[in-house]
């Protein structure tokens, strides 16, 4: 199931769920469901609400079996885990026998390799459904690694995947593979998005907020670039394979450190008296915001970042809540129901924590403060406010500080919606980043690099390889 976000893939299973009660006379099995731990409380009220006839086990916390004997076998019976539970007790959960095995937030398993992946892979179940808005966000590999959890031998091995489909698509483009890839798909993936279905929702409006740096901001910013370029230019120690591995580790260290830069000097040196440009262009568009009776959400991927945030706000006594990483799922529903039902203007969010699984529909601006390098995160972001629901116009607001490497990454962003779109509606593609299109985002003046870098690195190996996933993933 793979519908635009918010347009009730969680519906679409539950009515399939309450179809597998009905016909229990032929098929007693308990199903399993898969959710990351930050969404599993939004099921279970889900359920409450919609299909409160369904059994509902808890395969968390203090109530976790401890045997496949303590799984009742009953119809109707819906056992709910986390990922980090499937990969702890895989030998337990493979060892039952589900009718159903659904994974929400699929997108999850996209690394093959994972151990979280092999633990899916594990699973014994007739029907298995993977729920994900965004089934491809880099390369064609994750894909297949989807594909190869609920319809094993659809798409063949990897390798042969590789040579039919991944590498003539993201090598050369190839219109046939495209096409036959796409037919192939069909029977399989069910894909809406919100413009065919719901013409009713409120229309969506996408903001590019330029931020100018003072000259400190940006003297600072040049100077730490270019002394990471003059350390990048000398040759990396090791084997050949091992020095690679050196260079491209490096370059997205350079990358996370300019980013960090482009935020707020503080988030590089903590005692830095050099003002934050992007926190005072905020901190204007917030207070036109709260004028105007708007309500906003705002995230970022770096928590650091939110912190500077919340510290400004408190400065000028703006109200707001806040949620990431370390906030307890019984404090996750209060904090969403407080949103939705109070009048509290701002909502601060970690992109790890609240870009998933969340319905804010109380807000009616998105606020990113930072660029991430996958544009379907930051979608998924901006749809807890533009989904089922939302009876106001939504504007997303993207802030990106000129001159800098979040200027590189908004680029990026064309690149990889066009992957998607390759897959799902039949248009051009886009290939995971090389090392030197990865090192062109911080040496200004390597122009052709931009259109070099190397070729088919997404047909490589089903990996995830997004740049900030192998260096430093959003802060939770």
């Amino acid at each position: 199931l793979a519908d635009d976000m918010g347009l009730g893939k969680t519906m679409q299973l539950l009515a399939f769920l309450l179809r597998r009660k009905d016909e229990a006379h032929r098929d007693a099995r308990p199903a399993l469901l898969i959710a990351p731990t930050s969404v599993v409380g939004n099921w279970e009220r889900e359920i409450e609400r919609f299909a409160p006839s369904l059994d509902v086990v808890r395969h968390y916390g203090a109530s976790r079996a401890n045997s496949a004997s303590d799984i009742p076998k009953k119809p109707g019976t819906l056992v709910v885990t986390t990922y980090g539970l499937l990969r702890r007790d895989a030998e337990l959960l493979s060892s039952i026998d589900w009718s159903v095995a659904a994974l929400d937030e699929a997108q999850n398993i996209k690394n093959a390799s994972s151990a979280t992946a092999r633990a899916a892979r594990g699973l014994r179940a007739s029907h298995r459904f993977a729920l994900t808005g965004t089934p491809v966000e880099n390369h064609l590999g994750e894909l297949w690694s989807l594909l190869h959890v609920v319809s094993p031998g659809l798409l063949g091995s990897w390798d042969a995947f590789r040579e039919r489909y991944a590498a003539p698509i993201e090598r050369r483009g190839d219109a046939k593979a495209r096409a036959a890839l796409h037919r192939l798909l069909q029977p399989f993936l069910l894909r809406r998005v919100k413009a065919e279905v719901t013409p009713q929702l409120p229309p969506r409006t996408e903001v590019l907020h330029p931020v100018e740096l003072s000259p400190e901001e940006l003297g600072l910013y040049e100077q730490t670039r270019r002394a990471a370029i003059a350390e990048l230019a000398k040759p990396p120690s090791g084997p050949p394979g091992q020095a690679a591995n050196k260079r491209r580790f490096a370059i997205l260290a350079t990358i996370t450190r300019l980013r960090r830069l482009a935020c707020h000097p503080r988030m590089l040196d903590a005692s830095s008296q050099v003002a934050s440009s992007k926190l005072s262009a905020f901190l204007e568009l917030v207070g036109d915001l709260i004028e105007g009776g708007h309500r906003a959400l705002v995230f970022s991927q770096f928590t650091s970042h939110l912190a500077l945030v919340r510290e400004a706000l408190e400065d000028r006594e703006v109200a707001y809540l806040y949620l990431d990483g370390g906030t307890p799922a019984p404090r996750r529903a209060a904090l969403v129901t407080q949103w939705q039902r109070g009048q509290t203007p701002l909502f601060l969010i970690s992109l790890k924590a609240g870009g998933t699984g969340l319905n804010l529909t109380a807000a009616d601006y998105v606020i990113h403060l930072d660029p991430w390098w996958n544009p379907a995160v930051e979608d998924q972001a901006s749809d807890r406010a533009h989904r089922i629901g939302q009876t106001r116009p939504v504007t997303v607001v993207r802030m990106v500080a000129q001159g800098t490497i979040e200027q590189r990454v908004i680029e990026l962003h064309a690149r990889k919606r066009a992957l998607v779109e390759s897959l799902l509606a039949g248009t051009d593609q886009a290939a995971r980043l090389g090392v030197e299109e990865l090192l062109a985002l911080v040496d200004d003046e390597d122009e052709d690099a931009n259109n070099g870098g190397d070729e088919g690195a997404g047909a490589d190996a089903p990996t995830n390889e997004d740049p900030n996933e192998v260096v430093e993933a959003p802060e939770s």
